[in-house]
């Protein structure tokens, strides 16, 4: 299986458990490797053969930014399923991290894998 990546995605959004979270937009930070098959477009050359890099930031950027989300789990939930069905994937390993959430420490985070069923 082979993988399309896109690596250090910065995407704003509203997220968090708290209230004054919900008030303003922050960073969060985004890795996606998405397992796909690349050998028709590897011979043809076409895009239309492969997964358009453009086309996973901005389905990220639009479900991020569409609603107030309150868990990075449930962001990170949305987001893997939708690429899967969208781009037609096999696997996904997805890290959703937040610059700056707790006092101390550069980034938290998550990091899920999913397949297709």
């Amino acid at each position: 299986m082979d993988l399309i990546y896109l690596h250090d995605l910065e995407v704003e959004a509203v997220i968090g458990v708290y209230a004054w979270e919900q008030r303003i937009r922050r960073r969060l930070r985004f890795d996606i490797e998405l397992g796909t098959d690349t050998r028709v477009a590897g011979r043809s050359g076409d895009i239309a053969d492969t997964v358009d890099y453009e086309a996973v930031a901005n389905c990220i950027r639009s479900i991020a930014a569409r609603e107030t989300h309150v868990l990075l789990e449930s962001l990170a939930e949305e987001i893997a399923q939708t690429l899967l069905d969208r781009f037609r994937g096999h696997s996904i390993r997805l890290t959703v991290g937040k610059p700056g959430a707790v006092a101390g420490v550069r980034e938290v985070g998550i990091r899920i894998e999913r397949g297709r069923s």
